[in-house]
């Protein structure tokens, strides 16, 4: 069913979609630094943002609107500069197939993504719809829906802050969409293409993004994972009412309202360290969580993809399950990767000593069955040191209490 966002919606709506980003899909920070402009007046022409289930989504065509780069570069942005003028790009186009852009939708959940689009729909007098392509973040377009269910990628407009627009046309091998294996291999050659243009000065590490339009036959077929925004929307909700005060809060709103496996996958621990670089678009990084005798290590690009506790042989979390921080005592509990690192790799002086435990829960199956966005993760995981298969969370938390086991009859 249809409702509408307002200003006050965008605060719960980002914390929301922090915690489901997985670490990633931009930082609290950047989405705050947006939302706080959203006012009626010489740029926004409304303070509301009607949003519309994938359903309801009958009207004309949608676009997935983003913004491409490093999180800590795109902190600095006041306006959605360059999403919206990619937007207005294909408007244009499409106007001139006689063709109505009526949505925009985020690419997956996160704080960023979520803001940019309803900013961009309130900028344009489009709606939002209610569904994303990954019902996480991601640090790459192969692993969304949208190029699992071989959406044509063309147009595809990246536009820098600044207004320098650059469109990249992937013509296909044969026909006017192209075999169905090579359609797959689109979003790959298109993501390959654009990290070089948002390192590229002119750029400074991020532009908007606007890409796989959708008619309204292709939007239900191209948007299995839905209900998101406002799943993060009841979520932030529920913790500026102050019902989750815990982790232990969070994971039985999880299981009860969300309908997710989720669980505490280590103790309470202390931030002790961490460390990102910067380049072509990604933060990649680590963050270390000392709790007892266990050292938990995140390895992140943009988005946290493994977790490694230092007394199990094998990950204990593996994308594309998701894993989170929950950040108990007085304060903002929800952060992403580019939250708890300063830009000069040192940790955010906010969270001190407070206790922060990793919450984990089994990616949507889109996302797990075997195909383009499951063959990304792993390809992603093995330049991070891992080569071996995916196995779910559950089966992983199942392996480390039997050894728990093994090591307490051995004593």
């Amino acid at each position: 069913m249809a409702y509408e966002l307002r200003g006050k919606d965008l605060e719960p709506l980002l914390l929301g979609a922090a915690f489901f980003g997985s670490g990633g899909g931009g930082t609290i920070e950047s989405a705050r630094h947006l939302a706080a402009h959203f006012v009626a007046g010489d740029y926004y022409p409304t303070d509301t943002v009607k949003v519309v289930s994938v359903d309801e989504a009958t009207e004309g065509a949608a676009v997935m609107v983003a913004y491409l780069g490093a999180p800590e570069a795109i902190n600095s942005a006041i306006y959605p500069l360059g999403p919206v003028t990619a937007v207005q790009n294909v408007q244009a186009r499409l106007a001139s197939q006689s063709t109505k852009l009526a949505y925009v939708m985020p690419p997956e959940s996160g704080a960023l993504g979520f803001t940019v689009a309803a900013l961009v729909a309130a900028k344009l007098g489009l709606a939002v719809i209610d569904a994303d392509g990954a019902g996480r973040a991601v640090p790459s377009l192969p692993m969304l829906t949208f190029a699992a269910a071989e959406i044509d990628p063309r147009p595809a407009f990246l536009v820098s802050q600044g207004g320098l627009c650059v469109e990249l046309d992937v013509t296909p091998r044969a026909g006017n969409l192209g075999a169905p294996t090579h359609q797959r291999d689109v979003s790959a050659i298109v993501e390959q293409m654009m990290r070089p243009v948002v390192a590229d000065p002119e750029f400074g590490q991020f532009g908007g993004l606007a890409m796989w339009v959708m008619k309204p036959a292709d939007i239900g077929r191209a948007t299995p994972i839905r209900g998101t925004l406002k799943r993060a929307l009841d979520l932030g909700r529920a913790l500026q009412a102050g019902q989750i005060g815990s982790a232990q809060q969070m994971t039985g709103y999880l299981v009860e309202h969300c309908g997710l496996a989720a669980r505490a996958i280590s103790e309470p621990g202390e931030l002790v360290s961490a460390q990102v670089d910067t380049s072509g678009g990604f933060d990649v990084g680590k963050i270390r969580i000392q709790a007892g005798q266990h050292t938990y290590t995140v390895m992140y690009q943009n988005e946290s993809l493994l977790v490694w506790d230092s007394a199990c042989p094998q990950p204990v979390v593996l994308a594309p399950d998701s894993v989170a921080y929950f950040v108990g005592g007085e304060g903002q509990s929800i952060f992403s990767n580019g939250d708890l690192v300063n830009n000069d790799g040192s940790l955010n002086p906010v969270i001190g000593k407070r206790p922060v435990t990793l919450i984990a829960w089994r990616a949507e199956a889109e996302l797990r069955k075997p195909g383009l966005i499951l063959d990304s993760f792993m390809e992603l995981l093995n330049s991070l040191g891992y080569l071996g298969p995916y196995v779910p969370l559950e089966s992983l938390q199942s392996m480390q209490s039997l050894q728990s086991a093994r090591k307490g009859d051995a004593s």
